[in-house]
């Protein structure tokens, strides 16, 4: 009888449904039933199975143990009914998101359509669709209502396809990198507009425009980058506490830098790209895992998810010079071509750094995608700040070679000193494509206007804005992850981390394969006979 035990034992470990973390060295389940993961149940019986997946057992269980003999299968049959019988009586674990999720969620949208309604209205072009603004020749220009929508759409890519693409590299996160992106962006945008909109209320209410909505995707951003350093850690609610109290905290920083200390940051160096990855960080530092210290199966790439990764790199760095101009004063001016040719320049000479200092520092001289995914993007952010001032054609070049080197050098030595010394656990390393860029724009914002680089920008007030999107960050994040670490939003268990299983329906080939096999279905075999 213990041999047929363990033949069942070590058929759960081998053959389980993919609910089941494989590598887990306990028999710890997880299964895709609405998204729950499982604990313990008494002895070593998996809790809370799906019919499906019951069945997929029954199924792989029968096509194991046909050639065994009669009286050995009904033993081990009888231990798949005790499974069968204990697992669907258990509770389920809290990661479960079939009632939490959809009310918060639903909560949280209508408490903001309610928001809406009271506050938001369009713009009827009084304000902000059709002001005069001087241009390089000296006449008025009127400002139309869509003359920003490809700035807008630029940035719309950028957001959604960029973000989201450039955090499919972990090999079974995929879905939830893409799709929790589209989830934190939808909610975030509209936050963004109200929590921005405070800030510029005429008669009361909230004027829409293109200009409104595109910073209203800024502040998405500082989410997205933020959401870098807890990948594959986090439950969609917990990211959804982190949307809300994140935008808020951003949009008082926002004010204070650029209403009242009037500093200039046009590509949001600071109080987007610095400020998003040091609250990330923050977030990870209070949400540290113990159990991951030693690293995680599933916290890694394989060659498809790195090429899907690309993707979001690709479109990130075509459309980076629109992020940095897009808010450039006044609209449809000299100084919105000089953002844009900066970051354009800043970008490429970045590229070349990034390859070279990738080659340096791995085995053989290779290239790490790691690096070219990420670094190569270090231009646009350290470039941000003075993307408008006239720091020539060579300054933007030196600053994006700078950033391309220090991001490549902090992926390769810094994250692993910041997960074994700090206990920050930073899965996408936003610190060293945001953070480390991000103070380096800001150090450049602050040489440039001691330079006289730009009219009406002190040096003295770039160093309290970029002092003052670190504090904020910092402690905001710290007051955040506090909140997301409470035990009642559904967070994953270690060996559940880096899994889309444990909140989506996953299709899984080998079962399929598998299935097929049991039922005699020798189709895809043909080509052998």
């Amino acid at each position: 009888m213990s041999a047929h035990w363990l033949g069942v034992v070590t058929f759960v470990f081998c053959f389980a449904p993919s609910g089941i973390h494989r590598g887990n060295p306990s028999l710890v389940s997880k299964v895709h039933d609405g998204g729950g993961a499982h604990h313990r149940g008494p002895g070593l019986l998996p809790c809370h199975w799906s019919r499906q997946n019951l069945h997929q057992f029954k199924t792989r269980h029968h096509f194991l143990h046909t050639a065994q003999p009669p009286k050995k299968r009904a033993e081990e049959g009888e231990a798949a009914r005790e499974i069968s019988r204990v697992g669907l009586r258990m509770p389920a674990y809290a990661t479960n998101m079939r009632t939490k999720f959809p009310i918060i969620a639903l909560i949280l949208e209508i408490i903001t359509i309610i928001l809406f309604a009271v506050f938001v209205v369009y713009d009827d072009g009084e304000h902000g669709h059709h002001d005069s603004h001087d241009t390089h020749n000296n006449t008025d220009h009127k400002l139309e209502p869509m003359d920003l929508y490809p700035m807008f759409q630029d940035v719309h890519v950028m957001i959604f396809i960029g973000f989201g693409f450039l955090m499919t590299f972990l090999k079974r996160y995929g879905f939830s990198s893409v799709g929790i992106n589209l989830l934190l962006a939808a909610f975030g945008l509209q936050w963004g507009l109200l929590m921005q909109g405070i800030w510029h209320l005429e008669g009361g209410k909230i004027k829409v425009s293109i200009l409104k909505i595109i910073n209203a995707d800024f502040s998405t951003a500082t989410v997205l980058i933020s959401f870098g350093a807890v990948l594959g850690k986090t439950s969609p609610v917990q990211l959804l506490i982190m949307t809300i109290l994140e935008i808020t905290i951003f949009s008082v920083n926002e004010h204070l830098v650029v209403a009242i200390m009037e500093a200039s940051d046009v590509g949001a160096s600071m109080i987007i790209h610095a400020y998003g990855a040091y609250f990330g960080l923050a977030v990870a530092r209070v949400l540290y895992r113990p159990g991951l210290r030693n690293g995680h199966e599933n916290d890694g790439s394989v060659y498809h998810s790195d090429m899907f990764a690309m993707i979001g790199t690709i479109f990130l760095w075509m459309f980076w010079p629109s992020f940095n101009s897009a808010i450039a004063e006044p609209p449809l001016s000299y100084t919105q071509l000089t953002a844009v040719i900066n970051t354009y320049l800043s970008l490429a000479a970045c590229v070349l750094s990034a390859y070279a200092i990738s080659s340096l520092v791995e085995h053989k001289g290779k290239l790490d995608m790691v690096h070219i995914q990420n670094a190569t993007l270090a231009g646009g952010v350290a470039v941000g700040t003075c993307a408008d001032m006239s720091i020539g054609p060579f300054g933007a070049m030196l600053i994006g070679l700078v950033a391309g080197i220090i991001s490549t050098l902090g992926f390769k030595y810094l994250n692993p000193i910041l997960a074994s010394n700090l206990g920050i656990q930073d899965t996408c390393g936003v610190h060293n494509l945001h953070g480390l860029p991000g103070i380096l724009g800001g150090l450049a914002g602050i040489v440039a206007a001691a330079l006289g680089k730009k009219d009406g920008a002190s040096a003295t007030m770039q160093a309290a804005a970029l002092g003052s999107s670190l504090g904020f960050a910092l402690v905001g994040g710290t007051i955040t992850g506090l909140i997301m670490k409470l035990p009642f939003w559904g967070q994953p268990p270690d060996q559940n981390c880096f899994d889309d299983s444990i909140y989506w329906e996953v299709p899984n080939e080998e079962e399929e394969n598998e299935e097929s096999l049991a039922h005699g279905d020798q189709s895809k075999h043909k080509a052998d006979v």
